[in-house]
């Protein structure tokens, strides 16, 4: 129960990181100085609005798409007991919303907010629409504004199921950032590598920095490695638990049937036979014990997931085989039934060491 739990729980985490990293693949996104950008999303700094048209002037660049990217704070609950945020409100100039979603469809009705509208308007995530029972035309309330819901992105990711995008102009009017932007995303043109685009916007426009795919993901690597270290360790010392606890009950079982073992050696039944009989049945205990594990485990990933990204336990069940994906299952029961054979050996040596005479006076 305990490996599929933390492994699986881990590996979903996991999951949702490194699907973050892929949001502006080959682009290059550009913040203040002295902020820190931690997968997609920059903390602390600004930068004003007219530093895009600087950074559109810098040779190799493409197009420079403003975004001002804001994490949990809509009027809804947010609680720091919660790994994952609630919702990621993003503003940016409508049209270039592929910048973001990449080709991400909308749920049939839905569209995107209009420029030309008179109401403020914006595109939610799955998990938002479900969890607050909003569907396209619902009226959602941010900050005293009253916002209607143009569309509902129809996508399981991680991210983009908690998202709230809207036009740049209402983000800066809702939450206060007059004329103000929190990252650029960058689009080099073609020949152009990140690294050449960036030393050469950091050149040229002052107080920004710029920041390749790898310069993204650097702060948030090392914390991977030890926490996949981390990981490995606690399944190597279950697995270890495991083979001890299978081989102290085959133990057990041998010694209290020492009569029927020197019954079936007095009978000429071969030593290989009483060995295999053993090996087998240590077998089964770790079959039928890790089947049961892998249920309880299953429960215990649910719950735990469902605690800390604030999901009820109904929005988690949809995507059980994602979260507890059938190759852990079946991996974890070969490893777990291999495991539990190779340790019954030795009480199955044991086993077929016991004389007749010995065992029935």
């Amino acid at each position: 129960m305990p490996i599929i739990a933390v492994g699986a729980t881990t590996t979903r985490y996991f999951s949702v990181i490194k699907e973050m990293n892929l949001l502006y693949s080959g682009d290059v996104v550009v913040v203040a100085k002295g902020s820190i950008f931690i997968q997609a999303v920059p903390i602390g700094g600004s930068l004003q609005e007219n530093i895009v048209d600087e950074v559109k002037q810098v040779e190799g660049v493409k197009t420079a798409v403003p975004m001002l990217c804001l994490i949990g704070l809509s009027t809804y609950k947010y609680s720091l007991t919660h790994l994952v945020p609630l919702n990621i409100s993003v503003g940016m100039p409508p049209g270039d919303w592929s910048f973001l979603v990449g080709s991400t469809p909308l749920k049939p009705g839905g569209s995107w907010p209009s420029t030309n509208s008179s109401e403020e308007e914006v595109v939610i995530g799955l998990y938002l629409a479900q969890r607050f029972n909003l569907a396209v035309n619902s009226t959602v309330r941010i900050k005293d504004h009253d916002l209607r819901v143009a569309g509902i992105l129809d996508t399981p990711s991680a991210l983009l199921t908690r998202i709230i995008i809207m036009p740049l102009e209402a983000a800066q009017e809702i939450y206060g950032y007059n004329l103000l932007i929190n990252m650029i995303v960058v689009e080099p043109q073609k020949g152009i590598t990140e690294k050449e685009l960036v030393n050469r916007i950091e050149k040229e426009v002052e107080d920004v920095k710029a920041l390749t795919a790898d310069e993204r993901n650097e702060i948030i690597e090392p914390i991977l490695r030890d926490v996949e270290t981390w990981n490995l360790g606690i399944r190597s010392v279950l697995f270890s638990i495991s083979m001890v606890l299978v081989m102290m009950v085959a133990t057990m079982n041998v010694s209290e049937r020492k009569g029927e073992f020197a019954t079936l050696d007095a009978i000429g039944a071969p030593k290989s036979c009483i060995i295999r009989m053993v090996i087998i049945e240590t077998g089964l205990i770790g079959f039928f014990g890790c089947v049961g594990g892998i249920l309880l485990g299953v429960v215990a990933a649910v719950l735990v997931i469902g605690f800390y990204a604030s999901v009820p336990v109904s929005f988690v069940l949809p995507n059980l085989f994602v979260i507890v994906t059938p190759a852990m299952m079946f991996g974890t029961l070969a490893s777990v039934v291999a495991l539990s054979c190779i340790t019954g050996v030795i009480p199955a040596i044991f086993a077929a060491r016991i004389r007749k005479r010995e065992a029935l006076g």
